[in-house]
């Protein structure tokens, strides 16, 4: 079993590029079925905390491959990231 609070220290790190994507802030679950659907993970502040905040990175957990002692294992596309085919205009 874990808690919450466990769940929130733990280092989130996408597998398919090896960078951490932050803490977990929040957690969406359906009520309906009492099962979890996604973990957010906040955005990171720009400068210190200063000038607004990224975007917020929503995991769904299916995505979630391994939960270790430290780290939580993710697989997430998107993240800075463009989709395969997709050319990049400036």
């Amino acid at each position: 079993m874990l808690k919450v609070s466990e769940f929130q220290i733990k280092d989130v790190v996408n597998v398919s590029d090896g960078k951490r994507l932050g803490n977990i802030d929040d957690i969406e679950i359906n009520l309906d079925t009492g099962k979890i659907e996604s973990v957010i993970i906040g955005g990171v502040g720009r400068v210190l905390g200063f000038f607004g905040k990224d975007e917020e990175v929503i995991i769904p957990w299916q995505n979630i491959l391994k939960i270790g002692e430290d780290v939580i294992l993710v697989r997430y596309k998107g993240y800075g990231e463009t989709k395969e085919g997709e050319e990049v205009t400036e």
